[in-house]
């Protein structure tokens, strides 16, 4: 019996190679699926924000639009801030909440702005 001939190649550090090239993929994707998550984010905070603005203002005496402003940043980190807007229109008190989506990690902002709007019936205190 003889014995083999010895390999020309050798297979050796040939998962290590793919390992690095494929370090950069992983990292894009992950960034990517961080992003994501971040604008969804923003847009459930933008949402929120204007939910409580909306009913704080409706609720508030003489319009609301500084209980407005400070019910809609109330739960807003401060990676994020808010352009707020207030006011009655008719018989409804609306508010419009917009923030930037950050890139990233709050802090550093992509040039996207989200806004949430919300509405309801202005609350009136007639009577005694």
């Amino acid at each position: 019996m003889t014995a083999p001939a010895p390999r020309i190649r050798d297979d050796r550090g040939q998962s290590a190679i793919e390992f690095t090239g494929m370090v950069p993929i992983i990292l894009v994707t992950l960034a990517v699926l961080w992003q994501s998550a971040l604008v969804g984010y923003t847009f459930v905070l933008a949402g929120n924000a204007a939910d409580k603005a909306v009913a704080a203002g409706a609720r508030a005496e003489g319009g609301g639009a500084a209980a407005c402003a400070a019910a809609a940043e109330e739960d807003l980190t401060g990676g994020w801030s808010a352009a707020v807007t207030c006011g009655p229109d008719g018989d409804l008190y609306k508010a419009e909440v917009s923030l930037e989506v950050p890139l990233l990690f709050p802090g550093v902002n992509l040039p996207i702005t989200v806004k949430g709007r919300a509405g309801a019936a202005a609350e009136r205190r007639d009577g005694p």
